[in-house]
């Protein structure tokens, strides 16, 4: 079970790393606006992370 989670948060930091290499710090509050919503169940928050990263990734297309 440890192994799994290791696993989990080595995989969550390394996807966090790449958003910050690709869009900068506004990917970064964007990933973690929507992590955090996700997490506490905030609609709200969470769908400002998605709409700010799907924005990011409209404008680098």
């Amino acid at each position: 079970m440890p192994l799994i989670a290791l696993a989990v948060a080595a995989l969550a930091v390394g996807f966090e790393q790449l958003i910050q290499w690709e869009y900068g710090p506004m990917g970064i509050i964007a990933f973690v606006a929507l992590s955090i919503g996700l997490k506490a169940k905030n609609t709200m928050i969470s769908g400002i992370g998605a709409v700010i990263l799907v924005m990011l990734l409209a404008q680098s297309g």
